[in-house]
């Protein structure tokens, strides 16, 4: 690959993780009610999960998919069934107040892993980015020391993003604030959550 369609493709996968989706807002809930450690874990969920994304489109995904059309209405219903019940959860949990950060890890650093990359495959927007955009922007010639390369890079800039986002939401200001109304921002993001999980299953 040239140094051109390297940067192409980074550029591309970075607008599509920092446009707002399910994973933007659980990274928000995180960092404001958890800290910044399980927001940490959670970012580096999602990179994970968009590596495996990106592998798997590179692999000749969109291709299975349009032969088994099956297999992405199971996607789509799956996931958006999976973001439902995490925005209830949210719903369910708005009126507990938040733990005390200098003392209290209510999520554990392969939880947050475990939840980041669970959510980022249950999303089907990145498997239409991946599948779609993505493919399309990977010469067809590409080897497989690029296709690694890319693929690692898909993992940081993902990261990346995330911890950023977490870092921000995590500062003692924007907590303090997110403290204030945690009732009404938790019910607020649950019903958000819901909403993209309802459009995902039924669009």
């Amino acid at each position: 690959m040239t140094l051109a369609a390297f940067v192409g493709v980074a550029l591309a996968h970075l607008l599509a993780a920092i446009s707002p989706g399910p994973s933007f807002v659980l990274s928000i809930r995180t960092a404001a009610s958890e800290g910044f450690r399980p927001a940490a874990a959670l970012a580096l969920g999602f990179g994970i999960g968009a590596a495996i994304w990106a592998g798997a489109a590179l692999a000749g995904l969109a291709i299975l998919f349009e032969l088994v059309p099956p297999l992405f209405l199971v996607l789509k219903v799956g996931g958006g069934i999976f973001l439902i019940w995490l925005a209830i959860g949210m719903w369910r949990h708005s009126h507990e107040p938040m733990p005390a950060a200098r003392n209290t890890r209510p999520r554990g650093v392969l939880s947050g892993i475990r939840l980041g990359c669970a959510a980022q495959i249950a999303n089907p927007k990145p498997a239409i980015f991946f599948g779609a955009v993505f493919v399309g922007l990977v010469p067809p010639g590409a080897g497989m020391a690029d296709k690694a390369l890319v693929i690692a890079n898909v993992l940081w800039i993902e990261t990346a993003w995330y911890l950023l986002t977490a870092r921000l939401f995590s500062l003692p200001r924007p907590r303090d604030a997110y403290a204030r109304a945690k009732i009404w921002l938790d019910r607020a993001m649950g019903g958000i959550l819901g909403g993209l999980g309802a459009k995902v299953a039924l669009t």
